[in-house]
């Protein structure tokens, strides 16, 4: 069954569908119609705990087709540390309430406190299903958005990003810039070794999961192993 943004979260008017390129439409399409356990075996706690966070998933036309906003958190930070993320952070009472479109205002807003980014030249056309990072709480709305008209980015603060880049989907989808992560405790995971950078972790499963049902994934060697230090 289809399933809007709206009936996922409150998305307070905050979502327009109109005049995306044709290349977004798969990953439109898969925004509304992908289960929670499609996207991860992580997912809320069923009594309402976790802390409430959204992230900005950006599509934007760049000098090699299509791309992604992408930033490196920093080392000093006390939740994922100098790992690549997608823009993002907790709900602020100025933001609302997630019934009211709060969530997306949230992504919007640590995206242009993170990158600099103007929110303006964003259009949100969708969101996925809430997941869940037990390792920090958080409970985290990704949010889809299209750069309609790019802005100049970069780091804000340096205490809170130590780098913002961006990737072409090419990059994510090519094989051999593809392996999966395996974490000192046994854990193992999607990667990504693209722009000197290795995405693993929450953000690079997200990534996954959308070039699978956006119907963009190549076969790749699932064998391919990276090794994570031990302070990740």
């Amino acid at each position: 069954m289809t399933r809007t943004g709206e009936e996922i979260h409150g998305t307070g008017g905050l979502l327009r569908r109109d005049g995306l390129p044709a290349w977004l439409t798969p990953v439109d399409h898969a925004a509304r119609t992908v289960a929670p356990e499609q996207l991860s075996s992580f997912l809320p706690p069923a009594d309402g705990g976790g802390r409430q966070s959204a992230v900005l998933i950006l599509f934007g036309d760049g000098a090699h087709g299509p791309e992604l906003l992408l930033m490196e958190r920093a080392g000093s930070l006390r939740s994922h540390a100098g790992q690549p993320s997608f823009p993002g952070g907790s709900l602020d009472p100025e933001d609302g309430s997630p019934a009211q479109g709060g969530l997306l205002r949230a992504a919007l807003r640590e995206a242009r406190e993170e990158t600099g980014l103007d929110p303006s030249g964003v259009q949100l056309f969708g969101v996925l299903p809430r997941l869940y990072i037990p390792v920090s709480g958080f409970v985290v709305t990704p949010v889809l958005g299209w750069w309609r008209a790019p802005s100049p980015v970069g780091v804000v603060d340096p205490a809170e990003t130590a780098r913002v880049f961006t990737v072409p989907v090419a990059d994510l989808t090519d094989p051999a810039n593809r392996a999966m992560a395996v974490h000192p405790m046994g854990h193992e995971g999607p990667a990504f070794l693209v722009s000197s950078a290795l995405v693993w972790g929450f953000t690079a499963g997200v990534i996954d999961r959308i070039l699978h049902y956006a119907g963009w994934e190549r076969p790749w060697d699932r064998s391919r192993k990276v090794t994570l230090d031990r302070r990740s």
